[in-house]
């Protein structure tokens, strides 16, 4: 039977120790990113490597600060507590010793400007966009340095929800690359010890459907 214990032994680390991960390492993460599948094959990526600690530190206070003025507008307090709840997961970034931004630019779909060029209504251009075809190609590349990072001995964690601030990200890093923005950020470490036990999936029976 095939092993795929890389796959199933993979699960998300926000607790790391302070050790430093070799430049190398992180460039041999990244290149493994950069191995993945995308739409037409375009590539559309872009990843920014932090390990300044002073930066990662205020980014996660940018972070908290963004969070707590959303939860501010939440029109009761159940809405709010749920909100303010998962602030702990958005920036246990700060936890570690390497923080790797993921950027992307527009999937260039010549379908929708053919289409659009003709006037195709706005449902039939819907059509084509709701597979967010450069988003996914991003999570493909993700998922490349997650399971790279398991196969080296680090632990890490992917997160969407900080990008709530990425004008704020943006403006404190410095970085600036026309037609990309800030997607996702991936989080890597040695892990702690101690670290929760990954969480139970779904059963294949409810997530498989068999057409004959």
């Amino acid at each position: 039977m095939v092993n795929l214990d890389l796959i199933h032994n993979r699960k998300s680390v926000r607790k790391f120790k302070s050790t430093e991960i070799p430049r190398e390492d992180i460039l041999e993460l990244i290149k493994a990113g950069t191995e993945a599948p995308s739409p037409k094959h375009q590539q559309n990526w872009h990843f920014v490597v932090l390990q300044n600690r002073d930066i990662i530190n205020e980014m996660a206070e940018i972070v908290t600060k963004s969070h707590e003025n959303i939860g501010a507008l939440a029109k009761n307090e159940k809405d709010f507590k749920k909100h303010m709840s998962v602030i702990k997961y958005y920036t246990s970034f700060k936890n570690a010793p390497v923080v790797i931004l993921v950027y992307a630019c527009e999937y260039d779909m010549i379908e929708y400007k053919i289409l659009k060029e003709n006037d195709a209504p706005k449902e039939v251009l819907d059509v084509l966009v709701s597979p967010q075809s450069g988003a996914q190609g991003i999570g493909a590349a993700v998922e490349n340095i997650l399971l790279a990072a398991t196969e080296m001995g680090y632990g890490s964690c992917y997160m969407t929800g900080p990008t709530h601030a990425k004008t704020e990200i943006e403006n404190l890093i410095g970085f600036n690359k026309e037609g990309y923005e800030l997607m996702s950020m991936i989080s890597i470490g040695v892990p702690d010890e101690n670290t929760p036990p990954k969480p139970p999936r779904k059963p294949l029976e409810d997530v498989v459907t068999f057409i004959d």
